[in-house]
């Protein structure tokens, strides 16, 4: 995806011809995107350039005026910069789309496998190894990660790697079961993982566009994928239970009420 296009050309020229006024853009920026923390630094870079100006020229303090005037303009203009993902837009390549800059989240929206590229069922083997790739990803970055992400990524793949025990010993035959099943284990838990390594550790606390940090994000993100997990389990062992139920009604009515013994009409 590429900035290079004409609107971007357009704002950035703009921002340069405002330069003098970058103090008053960038609360501006903060209320068209409802960040408060964008507001409150714009509000004080505008109150520290309205201060400025408002000191006599003949004033003792005039010169230590002028360097608070110009360093708010500097310093805005700086986290204007900064804040690009706010106000420039990407345009896909081979497409004439621009699309606002989003964090990259692989997620499909829908809830049916039928509404997205199904993915291929592989075997329990296949599962068993990406989430092996998982854990080990997360023994081999245990610094990196929060304290808690840590902890909620190999709980999740415990209950992961005993619900792909049980699909190995006995599948279950449900297709939307299976389904997300798969996706759990080799599109979602890998991409939150892989997502945040590829973050460098220095930015982990800084606040996006959103407002939120990528350990906010992680962590969050690990807690849905830990109830997903959760839910598979459960899911698969009270089926499992009930086909034992089955099993007993059958037998309960096959041999209930015989006595002394079976009989197979063996003599």
């Amino acid at each position: 995806m590429s900035r290079y296009t004409v609107a971007n050309i357009v704002k950035v020229t703009l921002a340069i011809a405002f330069l003098i006024f970058m103090p008053f853009i960038v609360p501006i920026l903060g209320m068209v995107k409802k960040n408060w923390k964008v507001i409150a630094e714009g509000v004080l870079y505008s109150v520290l350039f309205v201060a400025a100006l408002s000191i006599d020229t003949e004033s003792s303090l005039s010169t230590l005026s002028a360097f608070v005037g110009l360093g708010s303009i500097v310093v805005s203009a700086v986290r204007f910069y900064m804040l690009r993902d706010l106000w420039l837009s990407r345009k896909a390549k081979g497409t004439g789309r621009n699309v606002t800059s989003q964090p990259n989240t692989a997620w499909p929206s829908a809830t049916h496998p039928s509404a997205v590229a199904e993915p291929m069922a592989p075997s329990t083997e296949h599962l068993s190894q990406s989430l092996a790739w998982v854990t080990t990803q997360a023994k081999q970055s245990k610094n990196r990660l929060p304290a808690d992400g840590y902890v909620s990524i190999l709980e999740t793949c415990h209950t992961l790697d005993a619900v792909i025990d049980a699909e190995a010993r006995q599948p279950l035959g449900d297709p939307q079961f299976e389904y997300e099943l798969t996706a759990t284990v080799r599109e979602y838990l890998p991409a939150v993982v892989r997502g945040y390594l590829a973050i460098p550790p220095s930015m982990v606390d800084t606040r996006q566009a959103n407002g939120r940090t990528a350990n906010e994000e992680l962590v969050e993100q690990l807690q849905l994928l830990s109830r997903q997990a959760e839910t598979l389990h459960a899911s698969r062992h009270r089926q499992t239970s009930r086909d034992l139920t089955s099993t007993g009604d059958f037998l309960r009515e096959r041999f209930g009420q015989q006595q002394g013994g079976f009989d197979f009409g063996i003599k």
